[in-house]
């Protein structure tokens, strides 16, 4: 099955979706003048190449004309409850403020208090045990989550919330960077080889002596919009018959990525925000990991890559348990998204009015003095890299201003977006760092 994430990327923007892709939208012109670059963007290379031929020249926006007026809307002062600003000079006064603000900006929804999780099979794999776990939320089928912790543990131990990323791909979750059996789905290995080095880093990380919960995000996997839930006109002929299947898988995402922008306006018009579903059921998964009786709620750390990056941003920045947070792909500017970079991301990301409070690597930042680390790759055709070397330049201004330099890192590494074993190696590092006694 064709799983090139970045071929969907550039061609979504006119819905504006993705953080990752899988296949060409159809129905769409593509959103560059050359429309003979299409056919040849289907690697790599070649999106990287269609990225440096839409870097910004003069004037020349993503929204044209309109590029420099709409970045002078915040450009030339600090956001208002920046903490880089004078004013502030005390890190909790600004954090409580901060924090109560940009949840008034998610909107978060209320979802219920703890609920019960269903063990719905046990056993053991390359010297993990695995538990498949449920549990349902007061809305949509339940949520599945993927328990991996070293076989024959003893005692407590530090625990991990693993964030998958978008991939554009919402048939699949949990799977994305899991491996719990010797059969594995072709475009989950495919996946897991180009953005992770063949490895299912969850597995990794609990190798190390952590309890790790991996749960699908909000409309992926357990909890995408299954096709037969919605009117008959809007699902394009397809069905939810035969899922597995690879030609259908493709189809699905298809029409899922057409389908995101219909969510964001449905979320919006219900007095809420996606960032903000998103964080509602991620602090769920984050309370289940921590009933856990072989889990120490005292030491947690959250993680992931892209689409599991902006989660990390907006849940390191706002649960205080997060004592480690790990963002991978997903660190820039909202000038940025602006003029260079909103059409390669999805709608999961945006949160309006924030940016004339927050910088968006502020977000993280609310989580200073607790240690953080930002790995990003150069080649990374998500973000301008002059802008993600400002996220860098903001969250150390932060990170210092509150004495805390030596708990935030910032790494760069070549080529493109990717969460490899060179990076992986770092995160570890740094969970073990702050996490292990």
């Amino acid at each position: 099955m064709k799983n090139n994430r970045r071929t969907f990327l550039k061609l979504t923007g006119l819905a504006g979706l993705t953080v990752a892709g899988s296949s060409v939208l159809r129905g769409f012109s593509p959103p560059i003048e050359n429309q003979s670059k299409v056919s040849s963007i289907n690697s790599m290379q070649d999106t990287n190449a269609f990225a440096a031929a839409n870097v910004n020249e003069g004037n020349v926006s993503i929204i044209g004309q309109y590029g420099q007026w709409a970045t002078s809307l915040t450009s030339g002062r600090l956001p208002t409850l920046s903490f880089r600003n004078k004013e502030w000079s005390d890190v909790e006064a600004w954090r409580t403020l901060a924090k109560k603000r940009l949840s008034e900006r998610l909107a978060i929804p209320k979802i219920g208090g703890l609920p019960p999780v269903q063990v719905n099979k046990e056993y053991t794999f390359e010297g993990l045990q695995i538990e498949e776990i449920s549990w349902q939320l007061p809305y949509g089928r339940p949520t599945t989550g993927i328990i991996l912790k070293p076989q024959n543990a003893k005692g407590r131990l530090p625990g991990i919330l693993a964030f998958h990323d978008h991939g554009g791909n919402k048939y699949f979750g949990t799977r994305k960077i899991t491996r719990t059996g010797d059969q594995q789905h072709p475009a989950m290995a495919t996946h897991q080889q180009e953005y992770y080095s063949g490895k299912a880093w969850a597995n990794e990380i609990a190798k190390r002596g952590y309890v790790v919960l991996v749960a699908d995000a909000f409309t992926f996997a357990s909890r995408r919009v299954m096709l037969q839930d919605v009117p008959a006109h809007l699902r394009n002929g397809l069905n939810d018959q035969d899922p597995e299947n690879p030609t259908n898988i493709e189809a699905y995402n298809d029409w899922a990525g057409q389908h995101e922008h219909i969510m964001a306006k449905s979320l919006f018009s219900a007095g809420t925000t996606w960032p903000g579903v998103f964080f509602a059921e991620d602090q769920k998964a984050l309370d289940i990991l921590c009933a856990r009786k072989d889990v120490d709620a005292t030491r947690i750390g959250c993680g992931g890559l892209s689409g599991g990056g902006i989660r990390t941003v907006f849940m390191g920045g706002m649960d205080e348990r997060i004592k480690c947070a790990v963002c991978v792909g997903f660190m820039t500017t909202w000038k940025d998204f602006v003029m260079e970079k909103s059409f390669t991301h999805t709608w999961m990301t945006y949160v309006p009015i924030l940016p004339n409070e927050l910088e968006f690597p502020e977000i993280l930042g609310l989580r200073t003095p607790l240690p953080a680390l930002v790995l990003n790759d150069n080649d990374d055709s998500l973000y301008t890299l002059p802008e993600m070397k400002e996220a860098d330049k903001i969250l150390q201004d932060v990170y210092k201003k509150a004495n805390a330099s030596d708990h935030y890192q910032c790494s760069y590494y070549p080529g493109p977006h990717k969460f490899d074993a060179k990076m992986q190696t770092e995160a570890f590092g740094w969970f073990d760092r702050w996490l292990q006694l």
